[in-house]
């Protein structure tokens, strides 16, 4: 899960992208890198590290130029060396460069063939890179003494004939103009908008509809799957379907963790989603547990809040604050082993004890990963004073290994895989657990015709992926890439890699 923007404008686009980045960090905090076009020559920045630190003053000036790309890197496969950061640059046809959200399910096989037939190397452990030089190949095929939209569109065909997974991406082609597409089943999101200047018209791609409200461009659309949109060096606008067959199945935990709620995914408004979905929870508590003795509900911050709030409402029990969040202090994934994972938690949040003492206490987290930051968090609440602790899931269990572009834990260390409710509620300890239906989570995120989802990627629930090339032996070898033995091993341990915001 990753942050990708790229505008074309008509003066400098170096802040504009820069403060794209900010709006995107939720996507990716492991690294940042903007590539900007001045007309005869690429300038490219990235490093390891958030935004804010790698980008200085004398960095912003180096970027010139009114066209560029932009990227948050989230690691989903590989390594978090400085090496992976995007956006990846190859030098033929004309010069790309490409940002990338998602993951190729058959990278190890097209970085093979790439290699054998089509004569290109790969450098990195990204797909990222793998996807970069499938576009270029397959454009270089394609064009003659010039090229055209219509040859652009055409590659990004050969792009989804060979390339299997989730992906949306964003990229330059240098001289030529700004390119962005979506993976035929619309799994990972991107949306274009515009804005007036001065009486033209500069248009921006990114991966969610807020970056584009913050500058002040005006959402058009999403793109549909499949679909690839060009803006050429006249700031002309093409788009064109390039899949045969398209599905729109958007992956679902955007809406349950990843996205900003302020955000607009597929026609659907991020925050009325988590807010049906505290309704829909509260609806379970009513059917199951008609006689609860909740006194409070108390949300773990930051992204359970709006389903806590609902739910709160909705049983008419009183909503309040019970944790304060450090937002300084280091990001949890990023430290390795477990030991210091749970030193950390302790460090991000702290219990206000007066709304804890004596109370039966429903904490409400918008799902449980690994487990291990949910049993602190109700360790908190009892020494603070609580009766009881209850425990609510705005999502359903994780019982499974997402493979288009998240990297959760191996399947072995999702505290739901091969655990009953039962044995989930004894682990992290609370008095009763409560996880939300995967229909009624459905039902919350896409009320019916409200939008064109077909369906949505549940894999990380019941195992079901969409695309329909997952294998057995594909999830073993994943397991083996991520789990925390291999990755110390590796020398790349991550800790709780789910954890942007405190998630495990």
């Amino acid at each position: 899960m990753c942050g990708i923007a790229g505008i074309f404008g008509y003066s400098p686009v170096n802040q504009a992208l820069y403060d794209s980045l900010l709006v995107l960090q939720h996507r990716g905090q492991d690294a940042a890198g903007i590539v900007t076009f001045d007309g005869s020559r690429l300038h490219l920045r990235k490093d390891n590290g958030l935004a804010r630190d790698v980008f200085q003053h004398h960095h912003m000036v180096e970027l010139a130029g009114n066209m560029g790309i932009a990227h948050a890197r989230y690691p989903t496969a590989g390594c978090s060396s400085s090496a992976e950061a995007q956006p990846f640059y190859v030098n033929s046809p004309y010069g790309i460069t490409l940002a990338h959200n998602g993951n190729l399910t058959n990278a190890d096989a097209l970085k093979d063939l790439l290699f054998r037939e089509d004569r290109r190397h790969i450098n990195t452990s990204s797909d990222s890179e793998i996807l970069l030089n499938i576009f270029a190949h397959e454009l270089q095929l394609r064009i003659g003494t010039g090229i055209t939209p219509g040859e652009i569109f055409a590659a990004v065909s050969g792009v989804h004939e060979r390339c299997r997974g989730g992906y949306a991406a964003v990229a330059m082609i240098l001289g030529q103009g700004l390119l962005g597409f979506r993976d035929p089943y619309g799994i990972r999101p991107v949306v274009f908008g515009a804005r007036e200047v001065d009486g033209k018209t500069e248009y921006m791609i990114a991966s969610e509809s807020v970056a584009l409200d913050t500058l002040g461009f005006e959402l058009i659309r999403d793109l549909a799957p499949g679909e690839a949109i060009f803006i050429d060096m006249d700031g002309v606008l093409h788009t064109r379907q390039c899949a045969k067959e398209t599905t729109l199945s958007p992956c679902i935990f955007e809406f349950v963790y990843f996205a900003r709620p302020d955000s607009i995914i597929d026609d659907i408004f991020v925050h009325k989603a988590r807010s049906r979905m505290g309704s829909a929870l509260a609806g379970k508590i009513e059917r199951e547990w008609g006689s609860h003795d909740i006194d409070v509900v108390i949300p773990i911050p930051d992204t359970s809040r709006t389903a806590a709030l609902e739910l709160a409402n909705t049983l008419g029990i009183k909503y309040t604050e019970g944790f304060i969040k450090n937002r300084y202090i280091g990001r949890t994934f990023i430290m390795p082993g477990q030991k210091v994972r749970k030193k950390s938690v302790r460090q991000k949040l702290n219990a206000i004890e007066s709304e804890f003492l004596g109370k039966n206490v429903l904490l409400v987290d918008d799902s449980i990963v690994r487990g291990t930051t949910s049993r602190q968090i109700v360790q908190m609440a009892r020494e603070a004073g609580a009766n009881k602790v209850y425990f609510a899931s705005a999502a359903p269990p994780v019982r499974y290994p997402n493979v288009y572009g998240i990297d959760m834990p191996a399947a072995s260390e999702l505290v739901a895989h091969g655990r009953s409710v039962e044995q989930v509620c004894r682990w992290i300890g609370a008095d009763r657990l409560i996880f939300q239906d995967l229909e009624d989570l459905i039902e919350a995120v896409c009320k019916k015709g409200k939008s064109n989802v077909a369906g949505f990627d549940t894999s990380v629930f019941d195992g079901q992926y969409v695309t329909g090339d997952v294998t057995e032996e594909y999830l073993h070898a994943l397991e083996m890439q991520r789990n925390d033995s291999a990755r110390q091993e590796s020398g790349t341990s991550m800790g709780d890699v789910i954890d942007l915001h405190n998630k495990s």
